[in-house]
């Protein structure tokens, strides 16, 4: 399989772990909902690592490697998932979207000082294109009107944008020195939910806000198995695939979640617009070109 393709099934897969989540509801405060997230997830990629992988690894593997990937699970899931909630809470998570989705853009300049990965044209196309779809499904209300944001209130999501750009630097250090994409997860998967579980220790806030239902908890235990193995798949693609790819790719999420949704919680909470069948037509096409192209 190609680097495109594991970053393509990893984009479908998060695509419907946030489905799935949204499903779930909002019974836990969402900076437990995330822990909750995390900690199954490096339960289902250590079973994994234990079935599948060879364990000799970890003893034979250089201390600098648990840091690349202690630094990227750390940055990634801890940092910038952290920056994501704050920024929903104050421009909202259209916005937040269209902040966060400004990744590939940073990419580019990050394929190119840390990698020398120079994109060819199609690819740029690509890139660009996906850009355009995420605008057009993110940066819309429930009724199809746009809102302004202030500046500062924006840096939250400009801040996550730049952690998930950032992540794969330290993916790709660790995985010179442990070249196991699985172990890799795992162990950064591991320390983001230990320090985690540290940090709402310490906060003490009401972690569960109403009685949580049979069915919550089985959406939420079905969104943190695809955000574990599509978080596996995404390693695997930086592997494999330039950043810039793989992070465009990563926007197939958009589409499936158009479609899913409204499955799960009904079309009254979740307002289709044309224009935001537009925006994920262009996601589609980009990704094709990259599919063929990256």
């Amino acid at each position: 399989m190609t680097g495109a393709l594991w970053a393509t099934l990893s984009g479908l897969g998060f695509g419907v772990f946030q489905a799935f989540n949204r499903r779930a509801g909002k019974a836990f405060d969402v900076y437990f909902s995330t822990f909750i997230l995390i900690a199954i997830s490096a339960v289902i990629l250590a079973v994994a690592s234990v079935l599948t992988e060879d364990l000799s690894q970890l003893n034979k593997a250089p201390a600098v490697a648990y840091v690349n990937f202690g630094l990227a699970g750390l940055l990634h899931f801890y940092v910038g998932w952290t920056f994501l909630s704050i920024s929903q809470n104050k421009v909202g998570a259209s916005r937040t979207a269209v902040l966060s989705g400004s990744s590939p853009l940073f990419a580019l300049l990050i394929s190119a000082m840390a990698f020398d990965e120079f994109l060819r044209l199609p690819v740029l196309a690509g890139i660009f294109m996906l850009m355009g779809g995420v605008y057009l499904v993110s940066a819309t209300d429930d009724i199809g009107r746009t809102r302004q944001m202030k500046w500062r209130d924006s840096m939250f999501g400009i801040a996550t944008a730049l952690c998930f750009s950032i992540s794969p630097i330290f993916i790709r250090g660790g995985l010179k020195d442990l070249p196991s994409p699985l172990l890799g997860v795992t162990i950064g998967m591991g320390l983001s939910a230990f320090a985690y579980g540290v940090t709402l220790f310490f906060r003490r806030t009401k972690l569960i806000r109403e009685p949580i239902t049979r069915d919550a908890l089985l959406f939420q235990l079905a969104a943190s198995v695809f955000v574990g193995l599509s978080t596996w798949t995404r390693w695997v693609a930086f592997d494999k695939a330039s950043v810039s790819v793989v992070l465009s790719l990563g926007r197939l999420n958009v589409p499936v979640v158009i479609l899913l949704t409204p499955l799960l919680v009904g079309n009254a909470q979740e307002n289709v617009t044309p224009r935001v069948w537009l925006g994920a037509a262009l996601i589609v096409a980009g990704s094709i070109i990259l599919n063929f192209y990256g």
